[in-house]
């Protein structure tokens, strides 16, 4: 469950239509909370999402970087510390490179993703504290992206295709392998964000296989609340697991492109 709640921001996630909403300077801060039957909504991480400006191999480049970490008050319980890079071609917005490293108390994992989009191809390479290092090249449509380029996916849908019924199939690449995603448009709303105040909102609900193919019978699922507006910002995601739900929500946020627009009142 851990990393599936640090993952639920930092893979929708994560949002390939316009270069606009890869913003250089928009940074984004996100509270995580768990609620259960008998457990009331704590507050249990804290996560950032910023882009910058900036060369990989002597071209340019946006570079998109998420953490997210355990509050202060549950490192004692389980620490979390997990840092997401992925660098975008500014042209093409299609992912380059993928960095994860991952500090979960024992457990430790380091990833690396080469995208080769002229030959559909993806490298990857990963170890962790128990094992050695892995290496794998898997074949990639052009549907597929890392988990931090599916973050932007649903921030680049064109305003005109919004309608009841719209929906969108993409393929996320892991280490190993490739998991299928659909998220389906379920319509506008009013949605109070914690500390914020209400806003319009576009509603998604998300769904991700649970293995290679589409078998998505038991695969997770989560909604996720963007702002409807030109900036189109991820502000609520929620998600039921085995007991209880995660919750994750916008705090703050700085260098938005446009005005929030949706904000309609404390």
């Amino acid at each position: 469950m851990k990393r599936f709640i640090l993952s639920l921001i930092l893979t929708f996630a994560y949002c390939l239509a316009q270069a606009q909403l890869y913003v250089p300077g928009e940074t984004l801060h996100y509270k995580m909370s768990y609620r259960a039957k008998l457990f009331p909504n704590t507050e249990v991480a804290n996560v950032v999402m910023q882009t910058t400006e900036t060369t990989l191999d002597g071209q340019p480049a946006y570079k998109v970087y998420g953490m997210g970490q355990t509050a202060k008050a549950f490192n004692w319980i389980f620490p979390v510390k997990d840092a997401y890079t992925v660098w975008v071609d500014p042209a093409t917005l299609r992912t380059k490179r993928f960095e994860a490293d991952l500090q979960e108390g024992d457990y430790t994992r380091k990833s690396t993703f080469i995208f080769d989009w002229h030959n559909h191809k993806v490298h990857t390479r990963w170890r962790t504290k128990q094992r050695p290092e892995q290496l794998r090249t898997m074949d990639i449509s052009d549907n597929s992206m890392d988990a931090i380029s599916l973050y932007f996916n649903m921030r680049t849908v064109d305003d005109k295709e919004i309608k009841e019924g719209f929906a969108r199939d993409l393929e996320m690449v892991l280490e190993d392998t490739v998991r299928y995603l659909k998220f389906r448009y379920e319509g506008r709303e009013g949605k109070k964000i914690k500390n914020l105040g209400k806003f319009n909102t576009l509603k998604f609900r998300c769904k991700i296989a649970t293995s290679d193919g589409y078998a998505f019978q038991d695969g997770t699922e989560f909604e996720v609340w963007i702002s409807d507006d030109r900036n189109k910002i991820p502000l609520y995601i929620k998600s039921p697991i085995k007991v209880g739900s995660v919750q994750a929500y916008l705090t703050s946020y700085e260098g938005l492109r446009y005005p929030l627009d949706s904000f309609i009142k404390k």
